[in-house]
């Protein structure tokens, strides 16, 4: 079912909001505690799942942009907004990396005696069951409504459940007796995030710099060759985001066809690979004459 661009754009930062809501809670926990127990991966993890709530206010911010008509300076539109605001977060990540890798070589340094008990493992198994719901759900409705931020985010999360699970394992090695693996696992934490980091801004890049659109060019041309007038079709090019495909090819038509004939052919060529491929919201036709002989 076809959603208008203003619904399409609610429904995301309605999204948005509920799982800020819902990083900012898991944060402040591990925070809390972290600091308390003197337990730096706990609180570096924490401070992961405080980027997150700020992903989630850079994400707002780039659909709120995004959601705006066409207009003349932006004749194109403005989601590629969502996608520029999405390699935000890629940067945010970068610089929280940076600083929990300084702060685990200090660690190494200079070492603290963590504590842990019952309560550690209780508040980053409860945090950690929020993170799999939430990953779960940003991340399907991210697919379904073709968001770049939605997706980002929950692999920031993803990036996040897998450092919250390296904390529980170093809970336990802790408990056992050997105290000095705290740092080492906060630089493994810092590294988990900045390959999602990495991840993010990958994606982003294709998209900014007009990386071909993965769309099957033999389905292009099976339908433009079916449009009644077109000879041959080739220099298919594509670029954009999946939900906002822009696609321009030549087609080859008899050399006497007359003009409002071509401009029929032309018309039917673009509504027929709207129609038979999803996303596509712009097709530029050239017309060019078969070469006779």
């Amino acid at each position: 079912m076809h959603i208008s661009i203003k619904e399409h754009y609610r429904q995301i930062r309605h999204i948005l909001v509920w799982v800020l809501i819902l990083n900012w809670l898991v944060a402040l926990a591990k925070i809390i505690y972290g600091l308390m127990s003197r337990c730096t991966s706990m609180t570096a993890d924490g401070f992961h799942s405080l980027s997150d709530g700020a992903s989630n206010i850079i994400g707002l911010i780039g659909v709120n942009l995004a959601c705006q008509p066409r207009d003349a300076d932006h004749p194109y539109g403005h989601k590629k907004y969502e996608t520029f605001f999405s390699l935000g977060i890629a940067v945010l990540l970068t610089i929280i990396c940076f600083n929990l890798i300084k702060e685990g070589i200090k660690r190494l340094y200079n070492p603290v005696i963590p504590q842990v008990d019952i309560i550690s493992f209780l508040v980053m198994i409860f945090t950690l069951g929020i993170n799999l719901l939430v990953m779960n759900y940003e991340y399907k409705r991210g697919a379904a409504l073709q968001s770049d931020i939605l997706v980002s985010d929950s692999m920031h999360t993803k990036a996040d459940i897998l450092t919250s699970l390296s904390v529980i394992i170093t809970l336990v090695v802790i408990k056992s007796g050997y105290p000095l693996l705290d740092p080492i696992a906060t630089i493994i934490i810092a590294l988990f995030i900045a390959y999602a980091a990495f991840v993010i801004a990958k994606q982003g890049s294709k998209i900014l710099c007009d990386t071909a659109v993965i769309i099957d060019v033999k389905k292009i041309t099976d339908i433009v060759l079916g449009i009644k007038g077109v000879k041959t079709c080739h220099k298919i090019r594509t670029r954009g985001r999946s939900d906002d495909i822009y696609v321009d090819l030549h087609v080859q038509v008899n050399s006497d066809m007359h003009i409002d004939k071509a401009h029929e052919v032309s018309n039917a060529i673009e509504e027929a690979i709207k129609k038979g491929i999803p996303g596509v919201t712009d097709v530029v036709v050239h017309m060019e004459p078969q070469e006779k002989g």
